[in-house]
C-alpha cells in the first residue's frame, strides 16, 4: 500500500451511507434526546455524528473546526436521517467554552449521552517530547472528557430514570505501549480510569465505556505515517504493513463508520449491561502473536 499525505486518495475513507450504519430500535433514540460528541467535524467524531443522527438522535457536535463541523452538518442533512445534526464550535481546551456548549446542547433536548472522540497526536520519543505538545495534548485528550462529564452527568441525573452513558475514545494504547507515542498512552490509559470513574459514580443507570480500536483510516492516521517513517527510519509502506498491520490478524484498517457504529451499540439498551467495561475491536492486536 503507497501512502504520502492526507489528501492522497488511498487514505480517504469511502462515503458515508446510510446502509453502512447500524439502526437499532430503542426508545430513546428520538429527536428529543441529544448526544454530544466531540472531535465532530471529521474522521470518527464525524461518523459517530452521522450515525446516532441517522438513528433518530439529536447530535450536538462540538470541534474547534468551524468549517469541518458544518461539512458534518452538510453530510448528516444529505442523507435520510430521522434525527438530525447541529454543530457547537468550541475549543475543548477552554473550560468556559465548554461549559457554554453543553448549555447550549441542553438547549436541544434532553441530554442522555456523551461521545468523548476528540484527539490529536505526536510522534517523539519521551527526551524529545515538547511539553507544549504534551499540555495540549493531555487538555484535550483527558481533561476536556472529565470537564465534558462533570458538567453532563447531572443532565443525565435530572431526567426521569436516570439512563444516559458517557463513551470514551480510548485506543489498543490505551492497553499497551509503543515507542514514540508517550503522551497519546498516558492519555488513553487515563481515559479508562475515568471510564470506570464514570461507572462507579453511574448508580447503574447511568453508564461508562470505552471504545478501543486498532488503526482507523482518519486524517489523524494519515498524518501519523511519514511521522512515525522518519522516527523510525523506516518507509511509509513499511510503517503500514509492519507497525499499524503487523501485529493485526485482520490486515485491514477500519473505517471510521465501523467504530461509530460500535457507539451506536454502546448507547442503546441493548448494551445495559456495558459499564466501566471496554469495546476492543482490534483485528487481534492485544489478544494474539506469532
Amino acid at each position: 500500500m503507497s501512502t504520502t499525505n492526507e489528501s492522497d486518495d488511498s487514505l480517504a475513507p469511502p462515503e458515508i451511507t446510510t446502509d453502512q450504519v447500524l439502526r437499532l430500535d430503542d426508545e430513546r433514540f428520538t429527536t428529543d434526546t441529544v448526544a454530544v460528541v466531540t472531535g465532530a467535524a471529521s474522521g470518527i467524531g464525524r461518523a459517530t455524528a452521522i450515525a446516532l443522527a441517522v438513528n433518530g438522535l439529536t447530535v450536538v457536535g462540538l470541534d474547534v473546526d468551524e468549517a469541518g463541523l458544518e461539512e458534518t452538518v452538510e453530510t448528516t442533512e444529505s442523507l435520510d436521517v430521522d434525527g438530525r445534526m447541529v454543530a457547537a464550535p468550541t475549543d475543548l481546551t477552554d473550560g468556559e467554552a465548554v461549559e457554554s456548549a453543553i448549555d447550549a446542547a441542553a438547549a436541544e433536548g434532553t441530554i442522555r449521552y456523551l461521545a468523548n472522540i476528540a484527539g490529536m497526536q505526536h510522534i517523539a520519543s519521551i527526551p524529545d517530547f515538547p511539553m507544549e505538545t504534551y499540555d495540549q495534548l493531555m487538555d484535550i485528550m483527558l481533561r476536556a472528557p472529565f470537564l465534558l462529564s462533570k458538567h453532563v452527568m447531572p443532565h443525565i441525573r435530572a431526567t426521569d430514570d436516570g439512563v444516559g452513558a458517557i463513551a470514551n475514545m480510548s485506543s489498543v494504547h490505551g492497553r499497551y505501549a509503543t515507542r514514540d507515542k508517550a503522551t497519546y498512552i498516558t492519555a488513553k490509559h487515563g481515559l479508562n480510569g475515568l471510564t470506570r470513574a464514570i461507572a462507579a459514580e453511574g448508580a447503574g443507570t447511568l453508564r461508562g465505556f470505552s471504545i478501543s480500536v486498532g488503526y482507523v483510516l482518519t486524517p489523524l492516521m494519515a498524518n501519523q505515517i511519514a511521522d512515525t517513517a522518519e522516527e523510525r527510519g523506516i518507509t511509509e509502506d513499511e510503517v503500514i504493513e509492519n507497525v499499524m498491520l503487523g501485529q493485526a490478524r485482520t490486515k485491514e484498517l477500519m473505517m471510521p463508520i465501523e467504530v461509530a457504529n460500535l457507539f451506536v451499540f454502546g448507547f442503546s439498551s441493548h448494551a445495559r449491561h456495558l459499564n466501566g467495561g471496554d469495546l476492543l475491536f482490534d483485528g487481534g492486536y492485544t489478544t494474539t502473536y506469532e
